[in-house]
C-alpha cells in the first residue's frame, strides 16, 4: 500500500510517454517515481526470495545478463530482469513498473540486473546482492569515466555489496586486485580466456590492465577456443562447446562470464549441458550483433561505446562485408577519444552519418578507409543505404554509437526492447 500512489503516477506517466513517443519514454516514469518515492528501488531490489545477481563493468554487462537470464531460466528459475537494457537507476525502476502490481510487488524469485558502473555504485547504497558480476576495466566515455581508477572504485563500491560471492575476469588485473580484498565468507569464482585465445586477439582484449596471469586448468571456467561464433569453454576437465550471439572473442567471454554466475547461483543444481543449450539458443542482444530483417533485406547492428568496444566490434566485423553506414552521435560528445582505435580493416564505408559525421569520417580518412559519402541526416542516410542493391557478399552492417542506435531503431520503426 505504501507505493501504490506511486506506481499509479508512474503508469500513467509511460502511458501518457507511449502516446507522445510510441517506443520511447522508457526511462521517464522511473525517473517520476524515484523522485516522489525514493524509497521504491531500493526496497523492490531488496525482496526477491533468492536474492539480486548484479552484472556490471566497462563493456559486456547487457550481453552477460541476458545470457545468464537465459540459463537460469532454462533450469527453471523465475527471473526478473531489466530487459531493455536500461542500467541507470530510471531505468531499473520502470523496468520494475513494467511487471508490478498496485502495490508495488514484483514477481520472481530472483532478480538479475544489469548495472551502469557509475549509477549502480549509487543504487547499491544500502541494497545486498547475493552475487556481484564483473566484467571488466576499460578507457571508457571520457565525458563520465575519465580514469580507470575511478571505474575500478565505482565497481568496487558494487562487489562490496555481494554477501555470497564476486565473480570476476581473471584477465582484468584491475580486478584481480579488487578479488584478492573480497572479505572473508565472500567466494570468489573466476573465467577468463586460454594463451591461446588470448594471442589470436591481435590487439589484446581491450581491458586497461591485462593480467599477466593465465585461469590454470581446472580453476574457473575458461575460454579454451573461439571460432567466429562459436566457442569451447573449459569447467573444470569438462569441455563445453557452444553456438555465440555474434561473432568475436568478446562475447565468448561474456558466455564465460554467465556461465560462471550462473553455476555459482545454482550450486549442484547446475546443468553444464543445460547452460550450453540455453548460450547456444540466445539470439544476439540488441545492437550487440544483433540481425534484422528490414525492408525486404538483412541488416546486422554492430554498437560501438567505448574504445575497446569500438575496436573488438570493427574487429569481427566479416572481411567481406562490403556495405557499411557508420554513424555517430550525440551521446560521443567528444569523438577524439576514438582516435586511438583502428578502424583500417574495414577498407571502405558506404555512408558516414549521425551528428558527429564530419568528425566520424575524418577519423576513418585516417585510418585508410575509402568514404563514398558524407550524409548528416541520418534518416536520410539509413534510406538511401537500403535502397542500394543487395550487397554480393556478406549483409548491410550499421555500426553506430548508442544515439545513433536509438535513432536509427526508430526510423524503422524497431521499437521494441529486445
Amino acid at each position: 500500500m505504501r507505493y501504490a500512489p506511486a506506481i499509479l503516477v508512474g503508469r500513467l506517466t509511460r502511458f501518457a510517454a507511449r502516446l507522445r513517443k510510441p517506443g520511447g519514454g522508457s526511462a521517464v516514469p522511473g525517473l517520476v517515481v524515484n523522485r516522489i518515492a525514493p524509497g521504491y528501488l531500493k526496497r523492490t531490489l531488496s525482496g526477491f526470495p533468492q536474492g539480486l545477481i548484479v552484472v556490471s563493468g566497462s563493456s559486456g554487462k547487457s550481453t552477460t545478463t541476458k545470457m545468464l537470464v537465459a540459463i537460469l531460466r532454462a533450469h527453471g528459475v523465475d527471473v526478473f530482469t531489466n530487459p531493455s537494457t536500461a542500467n541507470i537507476s530510471q531505468g531499473l525502476t520502470s523496468a520494475l513498473l513494467e511487471q508490478a502490481d498496485w502495490r508495488g510487488r514484483v514477481p520472481g524469485q530472483v532478480a538479475v540486473l544489469e548495472m551502469d558502473e557509475g549509477h549502480g555504485a549509487l543504487v547499491m547504497q544500502g541494497v545486498d546482492a547475493r552475487i556481484v558480476t564483473l566484467m571488466n576495466v576499460m578507457v571508457d566515455q571520457i565525458d563520465r569515466f575519465h580514469d580507470s581508477d575511478m571505474v575500478a572504485g565505482m565497481l568496487a563500491r558494487i562487489a562490496a555489496r555481494a554477501h555470497e560471492a564476486i565473480v570476476v575476469n581473471a584477465d582484468d588485473a584491475y580486478l584481480q586486485r579488487l578479488a584478492a580484498k573480497a572479505p572473508a565468507g565472500v567466494a570468489v569464482r573466476r573465467f577468463g580466456v586460454s594463451e591461446r585465445v588470448l594471442a589470436a586477439a591481435p590487439r589484446g582484449l581491450g581491458y586497461t590492465e591485462t593480467a599477466t596471469r593465465r585461469l590454470e586448468q581446472g580453476d574457473g571456467v575458461r575460454v579454451e577456443s573461439v571460432d567466429g561464433a562459436t566457442a569451447v569453454l573449459a569447467d573444470g576437465a569438462l569441455s563445453v562447446d557452444l553456438r555465440l550471439p555474434a561473432r568475436g572473442t568478446h562475447y565468448a567471454v561474456d558466455a564465460a562470464a554467465a556461465y560462471a554466475t550462473a553455476k555459482a547461483a545454482l550450486g549442484e543444481g547446475f546443468s553444464p549441458r543445460t547452460a550450453a543449450d540455453a548460450l547456444s539458443a540466445l539470439p544476439a542482444v540488441f545492437g550487440r550483433g544483433e540481425r534484422v530483417r528490414v525492408r525486404g533485406q538483412e541488416v546486422e547492428f554492430v554498437l560501438v561505446q567505448n574504445p575497446a568496444s569500438y575496436q573488438l566490434n570493427v574487429d569481427s566485423i566479416a572481411p567481406e562485408t562490403e556495405q557499411i553506414l557508420f554513424a555517430i552521435g550525440s551521446d560521443v560528445r567528444d569523438p577524439s577519444y576514438f582516435w586511438p582505435t583502428d578502424a583500417s580493416s574495414l577498407k571502405r564505408v558506404s555512408v558516414v552519418s549521425g551528428s558527429k559525421a564530419a568528425e566520424a569520417a575524418l577519423m576513418l580518412a585516417y585510418d585508410g578507409v575509402e568514404i563514398d559519402r558524407v550524409e548528416t541526416d541520418l534518416g536520410r542516410a539509413i534510406d538511401d543505404f537500403l535502397a542500394s542493391p543487395p550487397p554480393a557478399h556478406g549483409v548491410k552492417t550499421i555500426i553506430f554509437s548508442a544515439d545513433a542506435m536509438r535513432r536509427t531503431r526508430a526510423h524503422l520503426g524497431l521499437t521494441g526492447a529486445e
